[in-house]
């Protein structure tokens, strides 16, 4: 089956080139000229990645990323605007998408990032695959895979899919020290060098979130002048 592409773009010259180009490499696409239709297609679960234009008629591009990671889909957000400046592609990533290209922008590069996306989706697939999912456990701290939700003291932790993506790949790799680099690559995906910073904060969420005291965490430890690693003393 071949993988379902939706365009969310107002101007009609590059939604049609892009869609051309993506025809052209196998993907079935569909196209929205405005973020009313954008947002009504985005969340009818019906595409599995979605290119999405920030500055659009009706709902705006981040708006429409906010309400896509607020619901139970996890749909890759690739986007794609004139805004290119280092605050708009901060925000963008911190909002919950996964990559950020800037226009003018050329064909072969986005076709590359689509590719790069769909596999850390098949990535991440493998990684929590085979045979059924049982629940994760850190001390109070439970990642259910299967549902993508995570509890503490048995009560929900409401996270963006980005932060359970980082904090699944931490309870994967316990002990083990990322630099932020590292994380950005593996959880963000390439083409983030520079932006290191978007892990810092994805980090002091997730504490504000998982943490007794984020002054002091148990969970995600700072390892000073590296990174960050999780806690190997507390996993059962």
């Amino acid at each position: 089956m071949s993988r379902r592409i939706l365009i969310v773009e107002d101007d009609k010259d590059i939604a049609h080139l892009v869609e051309l180009h993506l025809k052209d490499a196998g993907y079935e696409v569909s196209l929205a000229c405005d973020g009313n239709a954008g947002l009504i297609q985005a969340l009818s679960g019906n595409c599995d990645l979605i290119i999405l234009d920030l500055m659009l008629p009706g709902v705006e591009g981040l708006e429409i990323c906010r309400r896509v990671r607020a619901s139970s889909l996890y749909i890759p957000i690739l986007v794609l605007s004139s805004r290119s400046s280092e605050l708009d592609r901060v925000v963008g990533l911190e909002i919950g998408a996964d990559d950020y290209l800037t226009k003018p922008f050329s064909i072969p590069e986005l076709l590359a990032r689509v590719k790069a996306l769909f596999r850390r989706v098949e990535a991440l697939k493998s990684e929590v695959s085979g045979g059924p999912q049982k629940a994760l456990q850190a001390g109070d701290l439970v990642i259910d895979i299967a549902k993508r939700n995570v509890t503490l003291k048995g009560k929900p932790v409401v996270l963006t899919a980005k932060e359970f993506d980082l904090l699944l790949h931490f309870f994967n790799h316990p002990g083990r020290v990322y630099t932020r680099t590292e994380l950005l690559n593996m959880v963000w995906g390439y083409g983030y060098e520079g932006y290191e910073h978007t892990v810092n904060s994805h980090i002091n969420r997730l504490r504000a979130k998982i943490e007794k005291d984020p002054a002091k965490p148990r969970h995600i430890l700072s390892v000073w002048g590296i990174g960050y690693k999780f806690s190997d003393s507390q996993k059962e």
